[in-house]
């Protein structure tokens, strides 16, 4: 039997993930029986009698084997005396966990960079009106899908957690909003109206599912070298241009492919191309190249759609750096992970928040964390959901734009 050992609720539920993930499989250290076996065996010690959310961590003193190769103890961390894995596999074991472990207090813990377990969603107040909000539970209570939810959903930080905010054919102008504590996303107002975006032939509202990267933003007081520009003060944008509509607030797991540089009224607004790893098409769609490869047009319609969606309007048409040009994954992840270096400023307030909030239940060693009570008392002070307000008699009419 193994030395006992303090495993926590999260590491549980990184082992369940873990076992489903295509780095597993990618690097062909288990079976499918012990994959499985693996996500079964997690999925006990969940379920296990005065196991609860609240609980931070509790004493595994037993292991279950997994197709004789591997414990599971083992598989949740790296423990310096007491792992075993047969010598066929020990080298792809490593190479798959050891990137994602981190020695504390004598032991080792799998980093916190994957999506971890499924987000839920809380609805509050009325859609179509100033008062609705989709608040967010994880795995253990109520989060910000700013601040909370990790950036990266796999182990090798090339697949990201990505917040829908506009599923595809909608209008509603959604966006997680900066300034609430929770950052719950909520309707766009202009004019004390919700916003909806108007349809430009042939389309009809967004063409996209489009929503944000967590824990990255586009800092106001840095100016980009190539740009020219400031960052827009928001987190940096996403277009999942799969084949399956996505749900409002839906957290879901993409790849990126490129990335678009819109100058809106003067700012830096990069516009991140990606692609649900589990499309059809995101086996052959790794890069901006593949999309006009296998998406024929696609490239053309997203460029045209955020030049001209603001003239119905009657605002001018909106300015590209690049001319208009979607720059590579290489270019994209360089983008990423400057944002995420921005947002990690933010959050160790060595950058002025100016009304940001950036209240979040979950960052280690953040500042701003606070109580997760305070949190349940913020959404429950929300107004209850209640049927959605009819929506505007024009929402459906289409606009035509001379190009």
């Amino acid at each position: 039997m193994a030395t006992p050992t303090t495993i926590t609720i999260g590491h549980l539920r990184s082992v369940r993930f873990l076992s489903a993930s295509m780095t597993l499989r990618s690097h062909h250290c288990l079976s499918s029986l012990s994959l499985g076996n693996l996500r079964s065996s997690s999925d006990r010690l969940l379920s296990s009698p005065g196991l609860s959310e609240v609980d931070s961590s509790f004493r595994l003193t037993s292991c279950a084997s997994i197709d004789n190769t591997l414990l599971l103890e083992a598989s949740i961390k790296k423990i310096s005396s007491s792992w075993h894995v047969y010598k066929p596999n020990r080298r792809a074991f490593c190479s798959v966990f050891q990137p994602n472990l981190t020695k504390t207090r004598g032991f080792l813990l799998l980093n916190q960079t994957a999506n971890m377990s499924t987000y839920t969603i809380i609805e509050k107040g009325t859609l179509n009106t100033k008062d609705y909000r989709i608040y967010f539970n994880g795995p253990s209570g109520l989060v910000s899908p700013f601040h909370d939810i990790p950036l990266h959903a796999d182990t090798s930080k090339t697949v990201f957690n990505m917040v829908v905010e506009i599923p595809r054919w909608t209008n509603h102008k959604m966006e997680i909003c900066k300034e609430e504590k929770l950052n719950p996303i909520k309707q766009d107002i202009k004019k004390e109206k919700v916003r909806f975006v108007k349809n430009l032939f042939p389309h009809h509202g967004y063409i996209w599912n489009y929503g944000a990267l967590p824990q990255t933003w586009e800092d106001p007081n840095h100016t980009e070298p190539e740009t020219k520009t400031k960052g827009d003060s928001d987190p940096i944008d996403v277009c999942e241009i799969g084949s399956k509509i996505h749900q409002r607030g839906a957290v879901v797991q993409v790849k990126a492919l490129g990335v678009m540089c819109l100058i809106d009224e003067g700012e830096t607004d990069w516009k991140v191309l990606a692609i649900d790893v589990n499309d059809p098409l995101a086996n052959v769609i790794n890069d901006v190249e593949d999309i006009e490869k296998h998406m024929p047009g696609f490239l053309k319609a997203t460029y045209e759609w955020f030049r001209y969606y603001k003239v119905p309007d009657g605002k001018p048409e909106n300015q590209f750096a690049f001319n208009g040009e979607a720059k590579n994954k290489a270019y994209a992840l360089k983008v990423i992970e400057e944002t995420h270096k921005q947002w990690e400023g933010l959050m160790n307030k060595t950058i002025d928040a100016a009304g940001i909030s950036c209240e979040n239940t979950t960052v280690g060693g953040s500042p701003y964390k606070f109580a997760l009570e305070e949190a349940k008392t913020i959404v429950e002070n929300q107004p209850a959901l209640t049927p959605p307000a009819s929506l505007p008699s024009d929402v459906d009419q289409w606009h035509y734009i001379s190009k």
